[in-house]
């Protein structure tokens, strides 16, 4: 954090506890009295609270701000195979985000954690951004769970969560991410962009809502979901969800759109 910004934040501190004390000794006045009203007393109490908010999420957007200049470029080290064992697609692992975030995060007053609510369409990993001033943002992403390569139940679940923590760590902190070299396979530069393990999780769920032969056509033109081209996601998803929304409705509705 810089000099100016320290100085800024340590200049508007007090005129903040100013505002907020007098609020507070207004309230404690119409409390004192004999025939306090009721109603301006929680109106009051509502005008208090939500400057508390407003202020709370001021320091947040500052501190997340300034936090951003110093927020690391993370290596992607991990690698999504095809059966011939060839990278399709690079990721930065959670373990080497977490490390590399931690402490920046706590220079500036941040505090990421996690949950996973029940959710009966898959695995959902809700992240959760917290600042010390009393701010939150909240983010979430349903996945289905990770049957890829030779997992066990428990294995399985554990890879979706790790998805689900980049995912949504990703977005509150707007994480930048770098291909590295693929272990001997080749720069991972040429190898052709696939979809990010989020992405290919998010076109996993709209397909199993599909046809069988929608699900076929799929199969023949792209393989898997984490086989699909990045630069083709767009196109892949609107088709997607499309034919999953036709899908899910009745078979009346169907008949009467194909005799129109």
């Amino acid at each position: 954090m810089s000099n100016l910004a320290v100085k800024d934040q340590v200049e508007r501190m007090p005129a903040i506890q100013t505002e907020s004390a007098t609020i507070m000794s207004i309230i404690q006045q119409v409390a004192m009295s004999p025939d306090a009203d009721i109603d301006k007393m929680e109106r009051l109490m509502a005008m208090h609270e939500r400057f508390q908010a407003q202020q709370a999420k001021q320091q947040y957007d500052d501190a997340l701000a300034q936090m951003q200049e110093e927020m690391p470029v993370i290596g992607e080290r991990g690698g999504i195979k095809d059966k011939n064992g060839r990278i399709q697609s690079t990721y930065a692992l959670w373990e080497d985000i977490n490390e590399m975030i931690k402490p920046v995060m706590a220079k500036y007053g941040f505090a990421l954690t996690f949950r996973t609510p029940r959710n009966e369409r898959g695995i959902e990993v809700e992240g959760v951004l917290s600042h010390r001033a009393g701010h939150r943002e909240v983010t979430s992403i349903v996945l289905p769970v990770d049957t890829s390569g030779s997992k066990n139940g428990v294995q399985a679940v554990a890879s979706s969560v790790s998805y689900g923590k980049r995912y949504t760590a990703g977005l509150l902190l707007n994480i930048t991410t770098t291909g590295e070299d693929d272990d001997g396979n080749g720069p991972a530069a040429q190898v052709t962009p696939r979809v990010t393990s989020a992405q290919a999780a998010q076109l996993a769920m709209l397909l199993e809502k599909c046809s069988d032969k929608a699900k076929e056509a799929f199969k023949k033109m792209h393989g898997t979901p984490a086989s699909v081209e990045k630069s083709l996601f767009d196109q892949v998803l609107a088709m997607l969800t499309k034919s999953a929304t036709q899908n899910s409705k009745p078979a009346e509705d169907k008949d009467n759109e194909n005799h129109q």
